[in-house]
């Protein structure tokens, strides 16, 4: 056992380096041409062969000798020079008669050399002290000498062992910290101090070392927040949790990044939104929206706000779907109101199995609106064309010409009236302000949209057909905006069987049971509006389309667009009015009109590009 001590304390005496925690305590000795710096832990090695100073007691001197060692052995000194306790003892040992005096007196050294080795090494291990660790060695070997195979000497030496390993532990953990060796993968400085703590429990010095193995975690954990990466640093952050588990300095650092992170994601956020109205903004913006996907959690609302505001600027531009709008025109007037209709597709054409459709909305076919519109809340009113006309004195073709179709009560038909143009409601007297516009062709309808477009800035035109079915159904596919059979009350100005005109005519085609209050066109706007918030689709008045006129839907675009034919004579109408069959109330009906047709069923709302 004593052997398997000595040579334990010898290897770790050897091992000592140059101190600790960058300690180089030495002593300079003469060598042959100069002076050469021998390491304190290497002396420390040489003193683990104690030998006692010589003594030389003369027998009459033998009491003296005693006194003076009895007085040493009280001031602790016990092993340093001639006059100390212990060599005094064994000197007296050889003098006849003080043999029994001096074991005596060795007993009681070794007792208190081995309580000062304990003070020894608990401040060594406790207050991480080298001058500590260098005694505890000196009293080994004077111990060793004394009595190797005491029982109490051998738990000494033991501890003096353990105590250098942990010495050993703590200093190579401690060069590791210092080269970067952390150890999250194994070994470093993390094995290091975690074996000096499993050693000595609650050694401060092992303690100090795996806090500051954590903290280096977790500045690499900060450093790497810091460039945005996350992922690494919660990596870095998982091995620091294992390190001291139960301690808030994790959790502490965890909130901290946490809060970079979710600063750099409102950062990464708002160069997004700023960037969407500029030159390739959205791609900038899904760059930033990458980033974030990147380094947010699932369903974070700050990429999900973002990845909405793309889906905007892509489908909608500035706006939102369901968002109502004016532009402003030149003079401080405002556009007719607008709504922003949803992107998406449907199907258009007449539904299977409709047996009143006629061929001209066949086949069937999709349409894909890859890009919101607006469109007019509602048909252009009187007093909205009246500013048009006042602004540049256009002569609408009913002006040019001085008549249009109106309808009268007398026969119940529709005449030609002189005098009669965009001023006059249906029968030929004038118009009030709220009133649909009528007698327009769709060339005063175009040079209407194209002064919107001048005066506003901005992109306004008629609708597509495709563009008016679409926000006829509203995302239905039924026949009617209401389905089948008779309408629902206030479903719109058409014609019902119960309508009376002023002199008691009655519709000869009508929905049966209805009755909306009105014999010719009403107020624009006197009705609910549909699902998306447009008004007056299925009656009140015909409207004039962008399209010019196809016997079919073979070779329509797919896009929604107009399907226009350069000089074409006619042009698409669609809509029903307050004078229109059942069947040309449905969502599939369309016919068409000379563009210079004009009368008392047909107006025309706007579109605008977003």
């Amino acid at each position: 056992m004593r052997a398997v001590v000595v040579v334990g304390v010898l290897s770790a005496l050897l091992l000592l380096g140059s101190g600790c925690d960058g300690d180089t305590r030495s002593e300079k000795v003469s060598g042959g041409d100069g002076s050469v710096t021998i390491s304190g832990d290497d002396r420390i090695a040489g003193e683990l062969n104690w030998q006692p100073p010589p003594v030389a007691i003369a027998p009459e001197a033998a009491d003296e000798a005693r006194k003076r060692a009895a007085d040493a052995l009280a001031a602790d000194d016990l092993h340093a020079t001639a006059d100390s306790a212990i060599p005094l003892y064994l000197a007296l040992q050889q003098v006849p008669g003080q043999e029994r005096a001096a074991r005596s007196g060795l007993r009681r050294a070794q007792a208190k050399l081995l309580a000062l080795g304990d003070r020894a090494l608990d401040e060594a291990d406790n207050r991480d002290s080298i001058a500590g660790l260098r005694a505890a060695h000196e009293f080994a070997a004077v111990a060793r000498y004394l009595a190797a195979d005491d029982e109490a000497v051998v738990r000494y030496l033991e501890r003096v062992d353990e105590s250098d390993r942990l010495w050993d532990l703590n200093r190579e953990a401690e060069r590791a910290l210092a080269a970067g060796e952390l150890g999250e993968e194994g070994g470093g400085a993390l094995a290091g101090f975690r074996e000096a703590a499993a050693l000595r429990p609650g050694q401060p010095r092992a303690l100090q070392g795996l806090a500051a193995v954590e903290s280096a975690l977790i500045r690499r954990a900060e450093d790497a927040g810091t460039q945005g990466d996350f992922r690494t640093a919660a990596r870095w952050l998982a091995y620091a949790t294992t390190v001291r588990p139960g301690f808030a300095t994790v959790p502490d650092a965890e909130r901290r990044i946490a809060h970079m992170r979710a600063v750099r994601i409102q950062r990464l956020r708002d160069a997004g939104v700023e960037a969407l109205p500029k030159i390739n903004g959205v791609a900038t913006a899904r760059a930033r929206l990458a980033e974030i996907l990147a380094i947010a959690s699932p369903g974070d609302p700050v990429a999900l706000d973002l990845r909405e505001r793309i889906d905007r600027a892509v489908h909608y531009g500035d706006f939102r779907p369901g968002q109502v709008f004016t532009d402003a025109l030149e003079g401080g007037a405002r556009g007719p109101q607008l709504v922003v209709l949803p992107h998406g597709g449907f199907m258009m054409g007449a539904l299977p199995g409709d047996e009143i459709a006629d061929d001209n909305e066949k086949p069937r076919h999709a349409i894909r609106f890859e890009r919101g519109f607006a469109m007019g809340v509602r048909e252009v009113s009187v007093a909205e064309f009246r500013r048009f006309i006042e602004a540049t004195g256009y002569q609408t073709r009913a002006m040019r010409r001085g008549f249009s179709m109106v309808y009268d009560e007398r026969t119940g038909n529709f005449l030609r009236r002189s005098n009669v143009d965009w001023r006059s409601d249906y029968v030929g007297r004038p118009a009030g302000d709220t009133m649909p516009v009528l007698h327009v062709s769709a060339k005063d309808a175009q040079a209407y949209v194209e002064w919107l477009s001048a005066q506003s800035g901005q992109r306004y035109r008629l609708p597509s057909e495709a563009e008016f079915e679409y926000a006829y159904r509203a995302g239905t596919s039924e026949r009617w905006p209401w389905g089948e059979g008779t309408p629902p009350p206030e479903a719109g100005n058409v014609t019902g069987a119960l309508d009376r005109s002023p002199s008691g005519r009655t519709w000869g085609n009508a929905f049966p049971g209805y009755g909306d209050g009105y014999w010719g066109p009403a107020p624009v706007a006197s009705f609910p509006p549909n699902r998306w918030g447009v008004y007056d689709l299925a009656g009140n008045v015909s409207e004039w389309m962008a399209d010019c006129w196809h016997a079919t839907y073979r070779r329509a675009p797919e896009d929604g667009s107009a399907w226009v034919n350069p000089g074409c004579r006619d042009q698409v109408i669609r809509g029903g009015s307050w004078a229109s069959s059942p069947a040309q109330t449905r969502a599939s009906w369309r016919a068409l009109a000379s563009v210079d047709t004009t009368n008392a069923r047909i107006g025309f709302r706007v579109v605008r590009d977003l």
